[in-house]
């Protein structure tokens, strides 16, 4: 699933005329880039949730013949519905008992998605994250074994623990990449807008999520338009994808 349903405040002003997966690096939307990262790893079902200025993302999707993929739209023009609602009114997409990934759509990195995908089914989790040491406010916290513990944020001095399974918490930064098990929209009873993050943090009290370190990969937030200037300075768009 790729999250491409937000708003894109903080891209102003290029998102006051477009949604942010339509934004560009050299030219290239951002939707464009992470669907064919997505099939170069074999994915060849996606799904892609929509709202702000929707129609010019289903417009830009026919115009690539859905990328000659089973891809779909979870429309959600009437209710912005966040991470979690988004992804509990896409559940009847997975229906195959798989794991699935999620990708933000302002999200690049070239990290290797077989071995994110393949951590987490031999896991055995619920749910893994992406996760990386970087600079931040807002933390994930992992025990010695990388099972989701808590979270924080360092300004505020917000703290949830919502186990006890550890001696020693580490801060690890969300990468905004997940793979999750289909079981998990049977433990969900949020319903209308509401945050993943809030899910897992819910859920860890008994379910094993995990987290995936990854330190090596190129990551960037292009959720600003500096950030998108900066992925045109890194970034060779023919290379990124196929990496």
């Amino acid at each position: 699933m790729i999250f491409a349903a937000g708003l894109g405040t903080r891209l102003k002003p290029i998102t006051n005329d477009r949604p942010k997966a339509l934004a560009e690096v050299h030219g290239t939307p951002l939707l464009d880039i992470i669907i064919r990262r997505l099939i170069n790893y074999g994915f060849d079902e996606i799904i892609v949730n929509v709202h702000h200025f929707a129609e010019k993302v289903i417009d830009f999707l026919q115009s690539k013949n859905n990328y000659g993929i089973n891809l779909k739209i979870s429309d959600e023009r009437g209710e912005l519905l966040d991470t979690g609602g988004g992804l509990k009114k896409a559940s009847w997409f997975f229906d195959d008992s798989e794991p699935f990934l999620v990708h933000n759509v302002d999200t690049l990195t070239d990290v290797d998605l077989r071995d994110f995908y393949n951590f987490h089914k031999q896991s055995n989790a619920l749910a893994t994250l992406l996760v990386r040491h970087r600079p931040g406010s807002r933390f994930f916290l992992f025990n010695e074994n990388k099972k989701l513990c808590g979270w924080e944020n360092t300004v505020s001095k917000e703290r949830i623990i919502v186990t006890n399974q550890g001696t020693q918490l580490e801060q690890l930064a969300f990468s905004c990449l997940h793979v999750i098990n289909p079981s998990i929209f049977k433990l969900i009873d949020e319903d209308g807008c509401f945050s993943i993050i809030d899910v897992y943090l819910k859920l860890a009290k008994l379910q094993k999520i995990m987290g995936y370190i990854d330190d090596t990969s190129y990551w960037l937030d292009v959720g600003t338009p500096e950030k998108l200037q900066r992925g045109e300075r890194e970034i060779d768009i023919e290379k990124f994808v196929k990496k």
